[in-house]
């Protein structure tokens, strides 16, 4: 006699006798729902981003270094030695303890606006009348001071604002001490003249400052006294005034306000849907100014294409897609505000960039992150991918999937098994 025992568990059973599917999630969409897709996506994102940059960097540059009588790789070993300083940088971050990012608030934001006052001193230097770099004597080392402001306004807004979140419904908390302290280190960078990396850490604060839960009347006004301090601040620059009138005007000299703009849509014109080829650009022949810096997407649309410019647009809509998912998902309020803010200055300023280039902006004068050639940007920028990657792994279920997985060696190990047998 055959039992329910010998048979198995009746919830194993069809009423027919046979195995029921199993309902399980898709393959595909349970990857994408794991507590480490936003480790994984930060990762993938930001070292393909780095690569492109490398890559564009090293085509844009060899004319302009040859012309100077260089190597035509001088630029591209530079962009290539920042990103190996970079890299160990991230990885100590994506290790760091969130307490020990949040301990540190308030010394790192200190340090970063003295930095930024150096520029002040003999030591400052600049160029095209912006004066935001520090030119050390030995070994011909330069900085921009402004990039650390960046990442250390992002994690200090993240400290502050978490202690003050039940009393941010008060104008008075949710103003101070973050806007006032905030304006300091805007008005550090705006003393040397960039307004545009003023603009983007003003947007950095606002971001901030909206996922901490700020009230949106507070927006308005702060919104309107930004606009108008930002248009004075422009009336009162002649080069300023000169660059906005002629990205407004129809009937601009395009041997003059309007050469670097005109050279980089033709660029991006020329490059059509495949593009011209890597290292096929015409433009970067003398012809467009800041060809691997500011302006570095339109010989990327030149060489590569619509396809490499959706490809650049793609892996920025990941970063964007991995950070929001990090804000949603944490429960540390320092992560999710430290989050909002490095998301809207890095995506915001390649927002901008990228604007600025196809001739939807006025020539601002900001770098695309992680693309354009720039050794203080890239490391910063490394830096604060470092510290999202940090955040992902902390993600709830994060730590335990990633502990989880076997080593490199144990998999490299089992591929070879399965390859000999």
């Amino acid at each position: 006699m055959t039992t329910t025992a010998d048979r198995g568990p009746a919830a194993t059973r069809t009423p027919h006798g046979g195995t029921p599917a199993v309902s399980r999630e898709p393959s595909f969409l349970g990857a994408w729902n794991s507590a480490v897709t936003s480790y994984y996506v930060l990762v993938g994102a930001s070292a393909l981003l780095v690569v492109v940059g490398l890559v564009m960097v090293l085509s844009s540059s060899s004319v302009e270094s040859l012309a100077a009588g260089d190597s035509p790789y001088a630029v591209f070993l530079n962009q290539a030695k920042y990103a190996l300083i970079g890299l160990p940088v991230l990885l100590v971050l994506a290790r760091t303890p969130v307490r020990l990012i949040r301990a540190a608030a308030w010394p790192v934001l200190g340090g970063a606006v003295l930095f930024q006052m150096l520029v002040f001193t003999p030591l400052g230097c600049g160029a095209g009348g912006n004066r935001n770099w520090v030119c050390f004597p030995v070994g011909g080392v330069t900085a921009q001071p402004s990039e650390t402001v960046k990442l250390a306004l992002a994690v200090w807004l993240g400290a502050v604002l978490t202690r003050k979140l039940a009393l941010l419904h008060e104008w008075k908390h949710s103003l101070v001490p973050a806007v006032p302290v905030a304006g300091l280190a805007i008005g550090a960078v705006l003393l040397g003249h960039d307004l545009g990396t003023a603009l983007v850490l003003v947007l950095l604060v606002a971001g901030a400052m909206f996922v901490a839960g700020v009230p949106l009347r507070i927006f308005a006004v702060a919104g309107a006294v930004a606009a108008v301090g930002v248009a004075v601040l422009a009336i009162g620059s002649e080069n300023r005034v000169n660059r906005i009138m002629s990205w407004l005007s129809a009937t601009c000299d395009v041997t003059n306000e309007c050469y670097q703009t005109l050279h980089g849509g033709w660029g991006l014109a020329t490059g059509g849907i495949g593009g011209l080829g890597l290292g096929e650009s015409r433009e970067k022949w003398s012809y467009l100014p800041a060809a691997h810096n500011d302006f570095i997407f339109a010989i990327l649309g030149e060489e590569l294409g619509l396809v490499g410019t959706l490809l650049v647009l793609g892996l920025f809509a990941l970063l964007a897609f991995a950070m929001v998912r990090v804000i949603s998902r944490h429960p540390d309020p320092f992560v999710k505000i430290t989050t909002a803010g490095i998301c809207a200055w890095v995506v915001g300023q390649a927002a901008i960039n990228i604007a600025v280039v196809i001739g939807l902006a006025p020539v601002i004068g900001v770098p695309l992150p992680l693309v354009s050639a720039g050794g203080s940007a890239l490391i910063v920028t490394m830096a604060a991918l470092g510290v999202l990657i940090s955040f992902a792994r902390s993600e709830p279920g994060a730590a335990e999937a990633l502990a989880a997985r076997p080593s490199v060696v144990r998999r490299s190990l089992a591929v070879i098994g399965r390859t000999r047998g």
